[in-house]
Parts: C-alpha cells; structure tokens; sequence
C-alpha cells in the first residue's frame, strides 16, 4: 500500500491536476488520460488512480460545456426537417393538412401521440427524442 501511495503522489506531483478552467487545458488532461489508457492491463494501482480522478475532471468540465439543452419538441422536429432538407409540405403525410403542419411547428399545436409514433418512424428515430 505504501508504494502505491509513494507512486500515486509522484504522479499527482508530476501532474499537478486540478479543475480544468479552458479547453487547452481539457485537451492535456485528455492527452494524459489516453497515455494511459493505452497501457489498459498493465496500468498500476497508482495509475489507475490517476486515470480516475483525471476522468472526473474531465467529466466535469466537458458537463459544464458541452451539456445539450433540453429541446422542446418542435425544435427537434426543425431539427430533423433541416438535416433531412424537408419543407413542411413534406411531412402532410405525417399531419394530414397543411395548416396542422404549420400550427406545430409554430407552437400553436401540440404533437398527438400517432404524430410521433408516425415522426419516428419517418426519421427512424425513438418516440422519446419528441418528449
């Protein structure tokens, strides 16, 4: 246990970790790790620490700035219309009728459930991305 320790402290010297504040510094925590990672069974007691408490680190940070915003579901929908390059005449086949096309995507009108079954399967995604 002692050695580990011994190791453990050599390494946070060497180190110095802290809380990641930019993202050079996120991308030499992340370097650090992958040094790491590439020795996967014959990492040490000490290492595997390390590896631990830079992976917490670098959670944090990259929670903190790279977390997605809850999207309503109209704006999920925008989505998928522009990365499948869709008008909203496209999806009368999802709605029915022009106008409870156009009162959905303005927020006039709530998605029906048989809206998103017929939405999922059209983008072939899960029901739960509308929710």
């Amino acid at each position: 246990m002692t050695a580990v320790r011994s190791e453990y402290a050599s390494l946070l010297t060497n180190t110095l970790p802290s809380v990641i504040r930019s993202e050079a510094e996120n991308e030499r925590y992340i370097a650090m790790l992958d040094e790491l990672d590439r020795k996967r069974t014959r990492m040490s007691a000490a290492e595997r620490r390390m590896a631990e408490l830079l992976t917490l680190l670098i959670e944090k940070f990259e929670e903190e700035h790279y977390a997605l915003k809850a999207a309503s579901p109209v704006d999920v929908l925008n989505e998928l219309m522009l990365s499948n390059d869709l008008k909203q005449k496209d999806l009368l086949d999802v709605f029915g009728t022009p106008s409870i096309v156009s009162e959905v995507l303005r927020g006039k009108r709530k998605l029906t459930t048989e809206h998103i079954r017929r939405l999922s399967r059209r983008f072939h995604v899960s029901p739960e991305v509308f929710f």
